[in-house]
């Protein structure tokens, strides 16, 4: 019988080819530091989630503007 191959995905960080599974505690990082580093871009506003526009808190909102 033939066992599946395991997933495999590139770190985000550093591009290196982590094994997706127990032995990699940090997926899909290779390491505590390639996490820390997504963090650190995270926590600077260097990444972000496309979305809507920036409100601020001076700008008015309603149910209505959509």
């Amino acid at each position: 019988m033939s066992q599946a191959q395991p997933t495999v995905v590139k770190c985000p960080t550093c591009k290196t080819d982590v094994v997706w599974g127990e032995q990699s505690p940090y997926r899909p990082f290779c390491c505590k530091r390639c996490q820390l580093i997504d963090l650190g871009e995270w926590a600077d506003e260097e990444k972000a989630i496309a979305g809507a526009p920036y409100m601020s808190d001076t700008d008015v909102w309603s149910e209505d503007s959509y």
